[in-house]
């Protein structure tokens, strides 16, 4: 794994420091100058679709508390002057995630009471969950994470031409691969955060190879929204990692409506599949997003025509903030049996909700 180690930063692009906005654009990989550039400002994004500006008024308290983040390329899909474009819904904060819902609350799947230190969280036999990096592509207004302490920071925020991660310290990762190491009950480690493809390509080949270099572990899962978002990030060197790696590797993409796909997104995803890589799509079951038949029945025959096999359909994680995105269970086993009936079998998820303190996944329908 050393000499792949080696082979694959060869191929790496140097990255130079200390370089002004107009020359780190010019080096930097397409894609970290996509995260860097992305919109911050409400009044900005309201500008840029030529939404209302009373919209950008209201989001001030909410966006206080979890700030805007969203990539221009996801900007790019969403339909100019409609507040209620299903893809806007999901990033842009509204009055509604400040007001205080029953049954909501900071942690709404338990992973304080499931973390074993070192940004690790185990819950499940056999594997365990690695805070790969604290920054995100993007911040969903849902995100069950939005106020946890790994997931705070922002790629960028406080240079906005940084474009970098957030990765765990040193020490704390040093201290995550020890655990896992001593520990020959875990045969997966699944990479999240965060989105472990905010780690530079040098950072996340590093990453790999010492998770390879640990003999029971028999597979690497990666949670990524990066080529939903930011489909650049799927580049030929993040394929070859990937692909040279030890441990077999699983994607398992984040997305919500068929909108999010574009051609950029769409050949993103068939690079994956194209190296051999196994795709899993997850999806969060939203209220004025997707809680319609026909567009979960687009979205999913759409991924299975991308060769992306639809994994779960997630029930809202009850997180402070979003009670507004909840759609009641008894909707969605409507909709499970409905799309039951209209697509194949391997097209329809399993529709489930993660409880704290659970061992596995409650299936719901």
């Amino acid at each position: 794994m050393v000499g792949f180690a080696i082979m694959a930063l060869d191929t790496l692009r140097d990255k130079p420091q200390s370089l002004s906005p107009a020359e780190t654009r010019s080096v930097r990989p397409d894609w970290q100058s996509v995260l860097a550039e992305a919109v911050r400002n409400p009044v900005e994004l309201c500008q840029l679709l030529g939404l209302d500006r009373r919209l950008a008024t209201e989001s001030r308290p909410a966006a206080g508390d979890y700030p805007l983040f969203v990539p221009r390329p996801f900007l790019a899909r969403i339909r100019p002057g409609d507040p209620n474009d299903p893809l806007l819904l999901q990033v842009l904060p509204t009055a509604a995630e400040t007001l205080a819902a029953p049954g909501f609350g900071t942690d709404p799947v338990g992973d304080a009471d499931a973390c074993c230190g070192s940004g690790l969280i185990r819950k499940y036999q056999g594997r365990i969950l690695m805070v790969a990096s604290r920054s995100c592509a993007v911040h969903c207004r849902f995100c069950f994470r939005r106020h946890s302490p790994f997931c705070g920071g922002v790629s960028g925020l406080e240079n906005p031409c940084s474009g970098r991660a957030c990765p765990p310290c040193q020490t704390e990762e040093a201290a995550a691969l020890q655990k896992i190491a001593s520990d020959d009950s875990i045969h997966e480690v699944v990479l999240s955060g965060g989105d472990p493809l905010t780690l530079p390509d040098d950072e996340l080949v590093r990453l790999v190879c010492e998770l390879a270099e640990i003999p029971h572990l028999r597979r690497l899962r990666i949670h990524t929204r990066f080529p939903i978002m930011i489909p650049q990030r799927v580049t030929a060197d993040l394929i070859a990692l990937l692909r040279g790696a030890r441990l077999p590797v699983v994607v398992v993409i984040h997305i919500n409506h068929p909108a999010e796909i574009d051609g950029e997104v769409a050949e993103s995803l068939e690079r994956f599949v194209d190296a051999g890589i196994p795709m899993l799509s997850q999806t969060v079951l939203l209220r004025g997003v997707n809680d319609r038949a026909d567009v979960l029945a687009e979205l999913f025959e759409r991924l299975v025509d991308l060769r992306v096999m639809p994994y779960y359909l997630h029930q809202l994680d009850r997180v402070a903030g979003a009670a507004h995105f909840e759609v009641p269970i008894s909707v969605g086993c409507e909709l499970m049996k409905e799309l039951r009936a209209r697509l194949p079998g391997y097209a329809v998820p399993r529709y489930v909700r993660e409880l704290p303190g659970g061992t596995n996944k409650e299936l719901l329908a």
